[in-house]
């Protein structure tokens, strides 16, 4: 693919990225409520996971690396949301809400990093 294209295509895959993060926080707000920010958590965790998972891919079945880009940097960064849940928890931490801003960052975080881990090993597999 020509560059053009593949940033083109970056885009577009950034902005359905986006769309469905909108739907999958609605989703969860929908089911588990607005008063902790488990959207943003299943959002990231799933996208860390979903990166990984297409990391482990491309470097055992070959995947091609605008692919690669595509998917990953486009739809996975178009998903995820690092500001966000960096805001949430400074909500939460203003609110007086320590152990729930401290569950949400360092939660988190370790919990992306074991969904990415988890993913390239998986991607691995295929």
């Amino acid at each position: 693919m020509t560059g053009p294209l593949v940033f083109a295509l970056i885009c577009v895959a950034g902005g359905a990225g986006s769309a469905l993060r909108l739907l999958v926080d609605g989703v969860v707000k929908g089911r588990l409520g607005a008063s902790y920010p488990w959207g943003t958590t299943v959002i990231n965790v799933t996208g860390s996971f979903g990166l990984g998972l297409l990391t482990g891919a491309a470097a055992h079945a070959g995947l091609p690396h605008d692919l690669l880009l595509i998917l990953g940097g486009g739809l996975m960064g178009g998903y995820t949301t690092f500001s966000t849940a960096s805001l949430e928890t400074v909500r939460l931490a203003q609110a007086g809400r320590l152990g729930a801003a401290l569950a949400n960052g360092v939660g988190m975080l370790l919990a992306c990093v074991a969904a990415a881990g988890l993913g390239i090993a998986l991607g691995g597999l295929l």
